[in-house]
């Protein structure tokens, strides 16, 4: 069965504490024995460069980010994205701090100039960080929520059928503490 193309990108600042959330989530995914469909990369903080490699035409794509939802910290989401929280809002651009807003807006100003198309679904794989404070290493209940947050997304690579109908498509959240 065709798979549809999938790009997880981990997407943080590993010098300000719980936002490499992502950034480490994705470097024990990319040591992992991945569906061939899905691509893991490392982002980190450029967001310009996530939006050129998206012209290399991915159906999926899966953004690993540090996610404040006002939850207990280490709770990881996962979050359908269907574009801009505000009508009429204009992402700011920033190569080494972009929303995903500002990711797929210059995405879709790219794909205008070559015919390229954005992914059909977005998911981000979120968890809700204890401190973006200045300061290298994860907090402990984020730290203990990355493994859960693999998990998660081998969980939604194996469930990459063509039509995506398998994908969680409902702002989905689950605990950080694991028994």
């Amino acid at each position: 069965m065709s798979r549809a193309r999938t790009l997880v990108a981990g997407i943080g600042n590993i010098f300000l504490g719980d936002d490499a959330f992502g950034v480490e989530t994705a470097r024990l995914l990319a040591a992992r024995d991945l569906p061939d469909h899905a691509e893991v990369v490392d982002v980190g903080v450029r967001g310009v460069h996530l939006a050129y490699q998206l012209l290399d035409g991915y159906d999926i794509l899966v953004l690993l980010d540090a996610t404040e939802r006002g939850g207990t910290p280490g709770t990881l989401y996962v979050i359908e994205y269907d574009g801009p929280g505000g009508a009429g809002t204009t992402p700011a651009i920033d190569g080494h701090r972009m929303t995903p807003d500002a990711v797929l807006a210059l995405l879709d100003t790219l794909c205008a100039g070559t015919g390229g198309q954005r992914p059909r679904r977005v998911l981000i794989v979120g968890c809700e960080p204890a401190s973006v404070d200045e300061g290298i290493g994860l907090s402990r209940p984020v730290s203990d929520a990355v493994p859960e947050a693999v998990r998660l997304v081998e969980e939604l690579l194996r469930d990459n059928a063509p039509d995506l109908a398998r994908i969680p498509a409902a702002d989905t959240s689950t605990g950080g503490d694991k028994a």
